[in-house]
């Protein structure tokens, strides 16, 4: 009990939804390990694995590499353990832990190194996010990210990646042993990356001057940049309000907040930057948004 509460201690934070620190450079170089935390009488419930699959997408959206979730009462359950734990992760070349805790008025993340002693983790240089939910404190920790509301410069020079939705580019390898893509008619499967190219191809041959390629295998961002390919189109969806609070801005009210659409925005490898666009340019229909984002890139 005393290494619960130890660690615990560590995750006491105001309840006021706020960011302490900046993320440390390890969290987008390296991998991290995610130990969560779940009050059980917490409302709504939520059990532990549901409330890191509900911050999974903030984690990454942030720049992050989580490898694994982990209860965090059964990695300090002892002393023993502790230290089994922390071995472990060194042998996996993990480089800090992700602490999700939840209770009963807010949930907290923080982001702490690896000690690599009997500590397992630095009480030195841990980010600290909070919100009154999950949602709140992921977005909290996405803000982190440089998100501009402009185009970025030197798109001339560059080539834009476009990944194709369904391709490795985009899910990776490993995904096509979901359930829904095991199997498939590869013939079909071409078919449907051939017709979706061709739909996007024809809106970047009126709005977009510039050089693309298509990104159809999975590449590592240093190959990208090999390759002179520095921008990589990304599309993101869900209902406005949300899609707008991630990305720093203020949110639209009312029915506008619920509706789902897409939004486009580039994102500069060598930097992680976001680049939004000079307008607010999302729309249900995502042929409609890509055609808005671009033409507002000419602005």
């Amino acid at each position: 009990m005393k290494y619960i509460i130890a660690f615990l201690f560590l995750l006491v934070l105001p309840s006021k939804s706020q960011s302490q620190g900046a993320l440390p450079p390890t969290f987008f170089e390296g991998k991290s390990m995610v130990l969560v935390s779940s009050d059980p009488s917490a409302s709504p419930s939520l059990p532990w694995q549901a409330l890191a699959d509900s911050l999974h997408s903030y984690l990454i959206a942030a720049g992050g590499d989580p490898v694994g979730y982990l209860e965090l009462e059964q990695v300090v359950l002892s002393k023993v353990r502790q230290a089994e734990y922390a071995k472990a992760f060194q042998q996996r070349q993990i480089q800090q832990v992700v602490l999700i805790t939840r209770q009963k008025e807010k949930v907290s993340i923080h982001v702490a190194p690896l000690s690599g002693d009997a500590n397992f983790i630095s009480t030195i240089g841990i980010a600290s996010f909070s919100g009154k939910d999950w949602k709140e404190a992921g977005q909290a920790a996405n803000t982190n990210q440089k998100v501009f509301q402009r185009k970025p410069l030197n798109l001339e020079v560059f080539k834009l990646g476009i990944p194709l939705e369904g391709s490795a580019a985009l899910i990776g390898p490993m995904s096509y042993y979901r359930y829904d893509l095991l199997g498939k008619n590869q013939e079909v499967f071409l078919a449907e990356l051939e017709n979706q190219k061709k739909e996007i191809e024809e809106i970047f041959k009126q709005n977009y001057p510039h050089a693309f390629v298509w990104l159809t295998e999975s590449r590592s961002t240093q190959e990208l940049i090999n390759d002179q390919v520095q921008f990589v189109l990304v599309k993101a969806s869900g209902p406005q309000g949300d899609l707008m609070r991630s990305f720093g801005l203020d949110p639209v009210t009312g029915e506008e907040a619920n509706l789902m659409v897409v939004k486009y925005y580039i994102n500069l490898l060598v930097r992680d930057e976001i680049y939004l666009g000079p307008s607010w340019d999302a729309a249900p229909n995502s042929s409609v948004a890509l055609r808005q984002f671009l033409e507002n890139l000419k602005k």
